[in-house]
């Protein structure tokens, strides 16, 4: 694909979200699709030559919006949306462009740093003392978790991490096996289904 070519499709599908957002509280909310709609839509087998842009276009309507949660809807209720906003998707755009992974410093240097020096910013904004921010020089600062699953387990993992130590200071004796054997975790009932 030519510069121009990309320039032109990137184009028709920013003009798509666009109108998609636009018009996102005339769609149903919930698919009304049963498990199984998708296979009888696509070809059985992957294309060996790729299809106009057009084409592509009517797919995603014709295919994927049909079986869309429509999460951003304004009558959407049932989980936070995130990342909808205008400066949000142009952002996305860029960082797909980048395609940077930074799980080292070395691996993406900005991206690193940006994320620490933003998660100062918000913990600036929420009133933390100076020694949870990495600013500090201290042990403070954070990471960005790329969901609220992988929050809850660092938040679990913390917590236990913190238990091990205390208990350890209360009874050095006590191996980490036994130690381990006497934590407990509350959870609702949904969540443990979801967990086995």
């Amino acid at each position: 694909m030519e510069a121009k070519e990309f320039k032109e499709f990137a184009n028709a599908m920013t003009n798509y979200i666009a109108e998609y957002l636009e018009n996102i509280r005339d769609r149903q909310v919930v698919p009304s699709v049963k498990p199984g709609y998708l296979r009888p839509l696509v070809p059985e087998q992957a294309p060996e030559k790729p299809e106009p842009w057009t084409a592509v276009m009517v797919d995603i309507e014709r295919v994927i919006m049909s079986g869309v949660t429509h999460w951003h809807s304004p009558r959407f209720h049932a989980y936070f949306p995130t990342a909808n906003s205008y400066p949000a998707i142009v952002a996305d755009m860029l960082s797909g462009a980048i395609a940077c992974i930074g799980f080292t410093w070395i691996a993406s240097p900005a991206c690193t740093e940006l994320e620490v020096v933003m998660l100062d910013w918000l913990g600036q904004m929420l009133g933390l003392p100076d020694e949870f921010l990495a600013r500090s020089g201290g042990e403070g600062g954070g990471v960005i978790q790329g969901t609220a699953s992988e929050a809850t387990l660092v938040a679990l993992l913390g917590a236990k991490s913190k238990a091990m130590h205390r208990v350890k200071e209360e009874h050095p004796e006590w191996t980490d096996v036994e130690i381990l054997s006497k934590l407990v975790g509350y959870c609702n009932s949904k969540l443990f289904k979801l967990m086995n």
